[in-house]
């Protein structure tokens, strides 16, 4: 049976959470012979940091910074029914910011990644307002917790996207780097409100675009039309500059479904995409794993941890595309019992759920 809405919001969301965890012990390996020496031939489950990496002091199982956000992100949605952007900065200034200091190896998780460490400059080093404290960073941070608003609002495109985009430029000021985030929370979204993830999707979300809903300029009326006869309309404030950030999706679809094109085995989707941290390695990465591997959320995960680099990032945003397509029910028990705090964030993940289906 289809999984229910309910399933598929409590799969994203418990699919990033693994997708983090799983990539605690062997993150930041960009020798992929040192990867192997230090974790065998094939990663398949939780692991310990080694004392001499990024997350040295940690245990197998638990989460990263990036897990610690999303629950602060998560937590607030569940307390006030939906995003309050001031009842989420609070939690950052009071919950999260004092275990800061601003170098990278310290904080919740064992490493603070460049846009926390920017935001946290700004907002503790010189005590600016929210609004100011956003930085350049090129990075997936803002992506790996605006996942929990593209759970809470799947039923709502308009308010996903407009929630998304705000909750990003907290931390991130750079517009393709917000484009990218937004369209990876509008593919999600879609995900958890049911619909496929195939060579549609983005003319699906292109449709969204054309109606008013998504906030991304088209230039042609529809695909691949010319453009409409008169001038062109104008773009308003708050708007991408154009849609490409949508339409990356089903390319890779094709892409990975194509008989021609084969990348084997699956982890070297990072060496293709690229292993780096930055939006335009990751977001490739994570639509192929997802589409290659939609109703294999064990195998989806497990390529993406094993391609090393920017392995943690990778695997949660794969996590909580494959978590959307098959369910929470497609998760295996091995991943969900020993995981930090699972049964918290299952139970958390179902009252999200539950706000998000009673949306019209």
């Amino acid at each position: 049976m289809a999984p229910t809405l309910e399933q598929r919001a409590q799969g994203a969301l418990i699919g990033a959470y693994v997708g983090d965890a799983l990539a605690l012990g062997p993150h930041w390996y960009y020798d992929l012979d040192a990867l192997r020496r230090d974790y065998g031939d094939w990663i398949d489950g939780y692991t310990d940091p080694r004392p001499d990496r990024y997350h040295a002091g940690l245990r197998a199982g638990q989460s990263g910074q990036a897990g610690f956000i999303l629950d602060l992100l998560a937590q607030s949605l569940d307390a006030c029914g939906g995003y309050d952007e001031a009842d989420f900065c609070r939690r950052l200034d009071e919950d999260f910011f004092p275990l800061l200091d601003g170098t990278p190896m310290n904080g919740p998780g064992g490493y603070t990644s460049q846009s926390i460490r920017e935001t946290w400059r700004l907002r503790v080093g010189q005590g600016l307002p929210w609004g100011r404290v956003a930085g350049l960073a090129d990075t997936t941070e803002a992506a790996e917790r605006i996942l929990a608003l593209a759970v809470r609002y799947a039923r709502q495109p308009a308010d996903l996207a407009r929630h998304c985009a705000a909750n990003t430029a907290l931390t991130q000021r750079d517009t393709t780097v917000m484009a990218m985030t937004v369209a990876y929370g509008c593919v999600l979204g879609s995900l958890v409100r049911g619909e496929p993830l195939d060579a549609a999707t983005s003319d699906r979300l292109m449709a969204l675009v054309r109606s008013g809903a998504l906030p991304f300029h088209s230039v042609t009326s529809a695909g691949e039309d010319t453009p409409p006869p008169g001038p062109e309309a104008p773009r308003t404030a708050g708007q991408f500059p154009s849609p490409d950030a949508l339409l990356t999706v089903s390319g890779i679809l094709r892409a990975a479904r194509d008989p021609d094109i084969r990348i084997e085995p699956a982890w070297k989707a990072s060496l293709v995409y690229g292993m780096p941290c930055a939006v335009y390695h990751q977001f490739p990465a994570a639509y192929y794993l997802a589409g290659r591997f939609q109703d294999d959320f064990e195998s989806a995960v497990l390529h993406a941890v094993n391609g090393g680099g920017q392995n943690q990032a990778r695997a949660m945003l794969t996590g909580a595309l494959c978590g959307a397509i098959s369910g929470i029910q497609a998760i295996p028990a091995r991943f969900i019992e020993p995981l930090e705090h699972g049964a918290q964030r299952l139970e958390r993940a179902g009252r999200l759920a539950r706000q998000a289906a009673a949306q019209a």
